[in-house]
């Protein structure tokens, strides 16, 4: 839970004030869960501060919330892709991906449960970032990711909005495949995926997945954490 917070606050994601007259504040909730590693060792015990998103307003709280994210079919077709060729494949998981982008919207929430400030018991937090469980917080994080991928200059597949491509020095593409917060990233060149990924970890904070491995039989489970492959 602690560290929660200190990646909120270090996202500079809410700041602490008093109700405007007029305003509602949303709840909030911790949510926990117990990771844990393919031989069932526990591998981290985690903690997520949650609005209660079901309270928002539309036009009030929020407008917008349409965010892409490749379809499964486009994840076999990269996977498919990278294997025929022989390219290396790797998965990277952005750490509190939801929390990267300015809202739009004025919206403010409760004081997290068991951690409420001594003697400032009536304020509120005022988001100036995202928050998971806010209507609007997939499309935050979406247009962020879209934002610093443009930047680098990648092009965003005009039929499939979740895939970006980008010419590497090689001859050869470098594409990343976008699913919320993992990603697929292949190219034929292991520098070409090495420099990609220092770059997007100035960024954000990643979780690098690891290289993986190739197998036929391959089965795609999508679920609200992502893309699983069994």
């Amino acid at each position: 839970m602690e560290e929660e917070l200190r990646s909120i606050e270090k996202n500079q994601t809410w700041e602490l004030v008093h109700l405007p007259q007029g305003k509602r504040p949303i709840d909030v909730k911790w949510v926990y869960k117990t990771k844990v590693k393919p031989n069932g060792d526990v591998s981290k015990y985690k903690a997520r501060l949650v609005t209660r998103g079901f309270l928002q307003k539309h036009g009030l709280d929020y407008n917008e919330v349409f965010a892409p994210v490749a379809r499964l079919e486009t994840v076999r077709l990269i996977v498919a892709v990278a294997s025929n060729k022989n390219w290396s494949l790797y998965q990277l998981d952005v750490k509190s991906a939801f929390l990267n982008w300015p809202l739009k919207e004025e919206v403010y929430i409760t004081q997290p449960p068991s951690y409420i400030v001594a003697g400032q018991e009536d304020k509120v937090y005022k988001l100036n970032k995202a928050l998971y469980g806010l209507k609007q917080a997939p499309r935050a994080w979406n247009m962020k990711i879209d934002s610093f991928l443009v930047q680098q200059n990648f092009t965003k597949c005009t039929t499939e909005h979740g895939v970006y491509v980008r010419n590497t020095d090689s001859g050869e593409f470098l594409i990343i495949c976008l699913y919320v917060d993992y990603l697929l990233v292949t190219d034929s060149s292991k520098e070409d995926i090495r420099v990609f990924k220092g770059r997007i970890m100035e960024e954000f904070e990643i979780f690098d997945l690891g290289e993986l491995s190739y197998f036929l039989g391959i089965e795609f489970v999508s679920t609200s954490k992502g893309i699983f492959m069994n």
